[in-house]
């Protein structure tokens, strides 16, 4: 059995994109097909064969914020930027660090910024020695913006303006999953994966909080916000597959492989590749 998954989270050529530089540190990453669409605003981007830079004139948070917004609309009504979530992501390359501009999520893709996000995994504990837990797994609303119909985790999200990551692990799954605070806050920490991939949008640069959180026999997961359409309770050897099918998002697979690695329920040969995901893709 193998995983295209592993592969897809590191599917990226340097070559195809330049460096979106501010000051003299690299923030993202812009395909070469891209950039001649911002040369219409030399006043926000210097532009040469090796960068695209924000201009240093725009030398605040708050200033890199105001220029890159009629850049983000504008791109966005061409239909370069899709998607549009109406919410505020950092630019930064750390989740606590300082952010250089605030722009909209879905342009986060298009500039290649670093994002963040946690995966909630819920699983049933076994009831035998030896035997694997079952875990919960979500079908996405056909009505997502990415990865739409797909199977994911039983909860999910990207961390977003002002939210660590405790808070938005609550969050989720209790809008994902109805998982009350009290249970949620019994997740314990899994591995960090870091994902570094050319996407349709753009692209996906983003460090996923893994979670796992053993949840009651008999609980039944039920969505909230209407970003899950069902969940359901599956053997490891039917995540396994649905893994293998890609049926599951690459996210929501790596997360799901890293629980089932940790618990012995699937061979390490099987995930060749899958340990170089657990370091920064820049290292």
């Amino acid at each position: 059995m193998s995983f295209a998954c592993i592969a897809a989270a590191r599917r990226f050529d340097d070559r195809a994109h330049l460096p979106l530089v501010i000051g003299s540190q690299r923030y993202g990453w812009i395909r070469r097909s891209d950039v001649e669409s911002l040369c219409r605003w030399p006043d926000v981007f210097e532009i040469s064969s090796l960068a695209v830079r924000i201009h240093p004139r725009h030398d605040t948070c708050d200033a890199r914020t105001a220029a890159l917004a009629p850049v983000i609309e504008t791109l966005a009504a061409e239909g370069r930027i899709t998607g549009w979530r109406n919410e505020r992501y950092a630019i930064r390359q750390r989740l606590y660090d300082a952010p250089l501009a605030w722009i909209e999520r879905a342009a986060s893709r298009f500039f290649g910024t670093r994002t963040f996000a946690v995966h909630v995994n819920g699983y049933v504990p076994a009831r035998f020695v030896g035997e694997a837990p079952k875990m919960w797994i979500a079908r996405r609303s056909v009505l997502k913006a990415t990865d739409p119909g797909c199977l994911d985790n039983a909860a999910a999200g990207g961390i977003g303006n002002g939210i660590g990551v405790g808070d938005t692990l609550v969050k989720e799954c209790w809008e994902e999953a109805g998982i009350p605070a009290y249970l949620a806050n019994e997740a314990r920490p899994g591995r960090t994966l870091h994902i570094l991939a050319e996407i349709p949008e753009g692209v996906q640069s983003e460090q996923i909080f893994v979670y796992d959180l053993a949840l009651p026999r008999g609980f039944v997961p039920e969505n909230q916000d209407g970003e899950a359409s069902a969940h359901w309770l599956c053997s490891a050897g039917n995540v396994r597959d649905v893994i293998a099918r890609g049926k599951m998002t690459v996210d929501a697979s790596l997360a799901s492989l890293d629980f089932l690695l940790r618990e012995g329920a699937i061979r390490a040969k099987d995930c060749a590749g899958i340990e170089a995901l657990f370091k920064p893709a820049d290292e």
